[in-house]
């Protein structure tokens, strides 16, 4: 899942919060049904580390590091898009699951 979210941004993926130039709203590919599938794939990733590492404390630790990271950062990245895309977005967010996809 990770590679194909990057595979899908192409350019357009940074590791840090900014708007490229010729920057365009992804919603192909795994970004059809999910708005951060990369942040899915961490989920699952931090989850599974938390299920299989027999030390409780190492386990839990990589999934409270992540959601320290993921609520930090999801909400300013959504207002980012919100800001350079307006209604596109708007409608994008309407029709897709944040980190997984929406049951309709």
């Amino acid at each position: 899942m990770f590679h194909l979210t990057h595979r899908a941004l192409g350019r357009n993926w940074s590791i840090s919060l900014d708007v490229r130039e010729n920057h365009k709203l992804v919603t192909e590919g795994i970004y059809r049904r999910v708005r951060h599938p990369m942040y899915s794939a961490f989920w699952l990733w931090a989850i599974a580390q938390a299920l299989l590492l027999p030390n409780w404390i190492a386990g839990f630790a990589g999934l409270a590091g992540f959601a320290v990271l993921y609520f930090g950062r999801v909400a300013r990245e959504e207002r980012m898009m919100l800001e350079t895309f307006g209604d596109r977005y708007r409608a994008y967010m309407a029709r897709t699951g944040r980190v997984f996809p929406s049951v309709l």
